[in-house]
């Protein structure tokens, strides 16, 4: 009965759909757009009556231009709605989310020029950016309490396309478990029992969610 409300509080938290996606940016982007689809993760909750999976899904309106020159200079944008937390699922108080981490890889045959974060609130904390690598990294270090709105930062990443004749393409961060895209805690109380679970998501199915011919 335990282990059931659980895995039906981890289900059904509409935050959990939200903190992880992504970005919106705020930089001025050429009209020639495709919207992305909706993403999809696989997510794992390691909680002291056993590992939980769930699956996320998320709307994102991803763009960016349709066509680029080699050595243009080009921003790809994601837009995710703003969200609320759930106070209470089956019988279990959400108490807060807290170290949230969200992974865009930079797109091959590309080159990462800059990216900057405004915006966002009910987040308990300013978000910060970093890069390592290819992989862009939003940061949220909360408290996100239970029943609060949120509003997650946007987020601008400006490219510079490499060789013509190839399609650039945007995806999600995250391959499997051990390689995840997004990351969180959340503690939950029950009774006189508090509980915190580590989340662990990747794309389950990572179509890409834009496309750019280098001309």
């Amino acid at each position: 009965m335990t282990t059931h409300c659980i895995k039906m509080w981890l289900r059904k938290s509409s935050f959990v759909g939200a903190g992880l996606l992504l970005i919106a940016p705020t930089l001025t982007v050429p009209p020639a757009m495709a919207a992305g689809p909706t993403a999809s993760y696989a997510c794992r909750a390691d909680t002291k009556f056993g590992k939980q999976t769930f699956q996320l899904r998320q709307g994102v309106d991803a763009k960016a231009p349709a066509t680029v020159r080699s050595g243009q200079r080009f921003t790809v944008a994601v837009d995710l709605k703003p969200g609320s937390l759930p106070a209470e699922v089956k019988g279990f108080k959400l108490k807060e989310v807290r170290d949230l981490q969200l992974r865009i890889p930079v797109p091959p045959n590309t080159s990462f020029v800059s990216a900057t974060l405004t915006g966002g609130s009910g987040l308990g904390s300013t978000p910060t950016l970093e890069r390592n690598g290819s992989v862009v990294t939003i940061r949220v270090g909360g408290p996100l309490p239970g029943g609060a709105a949120y509003q997650l930062p946007t987020l601008s990443v400006r490219l510079k396309a490499g060789a013509r004749d190839r399609v650039v393409e945007t995806k999600l961060q995250g391959t499997s478990f051990d390689n995840p895209g997004l990351t969180l805690q959340a503690t939950i109380k029950w009774k006189f029992i508090t509980i915190k679970s580590p989340v662990t998501c990747y794309p389950n199915a990572n179509p890409a969610l834009t496309r750019t011919q280098i001309r």
